[in-house]
């Protein structure tokens, strides 16, 4: 081929790799608009997605907002009774949300001060600590009950309980406490106080007698006074009253028998100037009455009640029921000598034996005597017996209850060992 063919063949390459170029860029131009175009519908679609997302997250908000918001619109007295339901140190708590509920625990309708101290571990830790660690944390525990007693604002309240470990040092504000009780219609009254374990003097609270209407007249007597001191007396709506190392008196303690009608249940456990209980014609609806740890306690007379259990903590003395036709559930505890096992059965419970479906009883040292004539316990459903580990005996006094009751569903006996 010569110099003149050449050229035209060159040419035709060169307008062949234009043409090639020109249709490769044409081609990759129309696949990066393609993909471009993917991108932007894939970008839009994940766009409108979190788009839909946002918006529901937004109105999943706003559904707590307004639920919130038609919490807070609800009226008070439904508010309170939704924090009456609820711990107070939480109710409390509630004050920091919005300013709609600043104040609304203030009138919570139970104010139970609860230290824990029933757990035996926490009176434990709190004994062990040095005499003025233990001030300081009742002192601590005080200034608490007065700060919400002080800003309480409600109407009324349906229980106030305090459970610390105090004594007369705090005999001021416990009266205060009393009084804002009665004054607040208080369905559930508990004192429930802890004696200090070191000390021989037992310097209990005294529950204080003007608080009802009873001004001391000379050493050992007292009347009912109409004008008692100022204070606002009577507890007309009281159920439950609990004392636990309070000392109450034998007229404080008729008082709240004989004179608040609605009383259901009473609890009087660890005080030093009850001497003789007398529960005679009380009122009706009394249906409970446990007596524990009372030290100067020389006789007990229940008669007229309508009493369906009656548990006695302490050594059996002078003991005396009679007219008691509800009373079917009876606790005894620590009797100590065969004189008193007898007396219990042939005199101090005969009039309600043969109803009894509940009993319970802590045995020491009771001599067995095989020609003890037991009396039938006929509708005896329950019978737990409390018995010392060293007390060979104890097998025989069962086996006698075992024969006494033909009816029995379930026995209960408990072994405790002797630490003396």
């Amino acid at each position: 081929m010569d110099q003149s063919d050449s050229v035209p063949m060159a040419n035709y390459e060169r307008n062949l790799g234009k043409r090639r170029r020109r249709s490769e860029g044409e081609y990759l131009g129309k696949n990066e608009g393609e993909k471009g175009v993917c991108n932007l519908v894939k970008f839009e679609r994940n766009l409108g997605k979190r788009r839909r997302c946002c918006e529901g997250k937004n109105e999943g908000k706003k559904g707590v907002y307004n639920l919130l918001d038609r919490i807070s619109a609800m009226p008070d007295e439904i508010l309170v009774s939704i924090l009456s339901l609820l711990p107070l140190k939480e109710a409390t708590a509630t004050s920091i949300l919005s300013r709609r509920w600043q104040y609304v625990w203030m009138s919570t309708m139970v104010l139970n001060f609860d230290a824990n101290f029933d757990v035996g571990s926490n009176i434990c830790r709190f004994v062990a600590l040095k005499r003025k660690l233990r001030d300081l944390e009742s002192a601590r525990y005080v200034n608490w009950v007065n700060r919400v007693v002080e800003r309480h604002r409600g109407p009324n309240i349906e229980e106030f309980s305090v459970c610390f470990q105090l004594n007369d040092r705090f005999t001021s504000s416990i009266d205060k406490w009393v009084q804002f009780a009665i004054e607040k219609g208080v369905t559930t009254l508990v004192l429930k106080f802890f004696s200090q374990l070191d000390s021989a003097s037992l310097n209990f609270y005294a529950f204080p007698h003007k608080l009802l209407g009873l001004e001391k007249k000379c050493l050992y007597s007292y009347i009912p006074s109409l004008h008692p001191c100022g204070y606002k007396v009577g507890f007309q709506s009281l159920k439950v009253l609990h004392f636990q190392w309070v000392d109450v008196t034998d007229e404080v303690l008729e008082y709240f028998l004989s004179n608040c009608a609605v009383l259901e249940r009473v609890t009087v456990y660890g005080t030093k100037s009850l001497v003789n209980l007398r529960v005679v014609r009380p009122s009706a609806a009394l249906k409970h009455l446990a007596i524990g740890a009372c030290l100067g306690l020389q006789g007990i007379e229940i008669c007229e009640a309508n009493l369906v259990s009656f548990k006695y903590d302490g050594s059996v003395t002078n003991l005396l029921l009679t007219n008691v036709p509800l009373l079917v559930e009876v606790s005894i505890s620590y009797i100590s000598n065969p004189r008193a096992f007898i007396e219990l059965f042939s005199s101090q419970l005969s009039c309600c034996l043969s109803q009894l479906e509940i009993l319970m009883l802590t045995i020491t040292r009771v001599d067995y005597n095989p020609k003890h004539v037991f009396p039938m316990l006929a509708n005896l459903k329950h019978l737990e017996l409390i018995v010392r580990a060293d007390y060979r005996l104890a097998l025989h006094h069962l086996t006698s209850f075992l024969k006494a009751s033909p009816f029995l569903q379930r026995l209960v006996l408990k072994v405790y060992a002797c630490t003396q």
